[in-house]
């Protein structure tokens, strides 16, 4: 059996243009000419739309949430989904302290739930009195 390479999908500005020139076509089609596609392993073509249109959003630096998407590095973005660690721990990454715009130092207080913790931030002027 021979594997097909993985298609690289188009972003930024080569994605706009590929779109432009695409015009006429459906949006399953431009998803699938600009890269946006699996190929599964009984070689079944899948189109990724929202990958397709998430892309063009972010070429088009439109940000839904009103909030700029990453650190500007390409690095990886926070899923909201954490795992407990082998050690009991849960770890908060950096994507999400860097969003919130937390430092060193910041605290807060924990409130546990049925399925859920909440962590509420403690002012640093109500921590102090």
């Amino acid at each position: 059996m021979i594997r097909k390479k993985k298609n690289e999908p188009l972003t930024g500005e080569a994605l706009l243009d590929k779109v432009k020139e695409l015009e006429l076509y459906s949006k399953e089609q431009k998803a699938k000419e600009c890269g946006y596609y699996t190929i599964t392993k009984n070689d079944v073509v899948r189109v990724n739309m929202m990958k397709f249109l998430n892309a063009l959003l972010e070429a088009k630096e439109i940000e839904i949430d009103g909030q700029q998407s990453g650190n500007g590095r390409g690095g990886r973005s926070a899923s909201y989904r954490i795992s407990v660690q082998a050690n009991g721990n849960l770890l908060i990454g950096a994507a999400y302290t860097k969003k919130m715009e937390l430092q060193p130092g910041d605290e807060f207080e924990i409130s546990l739930g049925r399925k859920h913790i909440r962590l509420k931030q403690v002012d640093s002027e109500m921590a102090e009195d």
